[in-house]
């Protein structure tokens, strides 16, 4: 979860209310959401929630506790991560989207800052959640249990953007990542899972 620390650390650097200027000292482009971007939240959520039920169907009790070592996740750790994640994403748009857009913000950042990449070196989750655990999976569910939570809130992100008609652009998660973004966000860290999942299915010890 560096990449997600990273972001936070970024955004902060990026806004600072003694550098901010008035419209009159700085002319501000309102972003605009538009159908392409539409198309591409829903290409890749699509995308990935059909991967990641493709990659968990029909896997045995072995096959879902499986661990590489002591010290990685077993697939049912990662997608019970997953889901906590989704949970979270879930609630920072949901807040983002009832409070008022701002049109007018002149610290928008650019969408590149938030397209993660698909493997990433391993790293410890608790690194952008110190000094809290929230997102570190306990594997007291099932696995096939902790897809129908992920699958349903993907769900639920997919039947919402088929049909939003207002500015997602302007509505933002504490002056940072506007609601389009934070979805980019949520399909990167399902790739970056979707590619630890099949890492442990490569494993030579991996149950056949």
């Amino acid at each position: 979860m560096k990449s997600i620390l990273l972001i936070i650390t970024l955004i902060v650097g990026f806004y600072s209310p003694t550098q901010a200027q008035t419209t009159s000292e700085k002319t501000v482009l309102v972003p605009v959401w538009t159908e392409a971007d539409r198309k591409f939240l829903l290409d890749n959520l699509t995308r990935t929630k059909e991967e990641l039920i493709s990659e968990t169907k029909n896997l045995t009790k072995q096959q879902w506790n499986f661990k590489e070592s002591p010290d990685r996740w077993s697939i049912n750790q990662i997608v019970e991560h997953l889901a906590l994640w989704e949970l979270i994403f879930t609630r920072e748009n949901s807040v983002a989207l009832q409070n008022e857009g701002i049109p007018g913000f002149a610290h928008y950042l650019p969408d590149s800052l938030f397209l993660q990449p698909k493997e990433m070196k391993p790293n410890n989750a608790l690194d952008a959640t110190k000094p809290f655990s929230f997102a570190m999976p306990l594997g007291n569910n099932e696995g096939k249990n902790n897809v129908t939570w992920l699958i349903t809130m993907h769900n639920e992100s997919i039947e919402y953007l088929k049909t939003e008609t207002k500015n997602i652009r302007v509505h933002y998660i504490c002056f940072g990542p506007n609601v389009h973004q934070n979805f980019m966000m949520v399909f990167g860290h399902t790739d970056r899972h979707l590619h630890q999942i099949r890492k442990v299915k490569a494993h030579p010890k991996y149950p056949k």
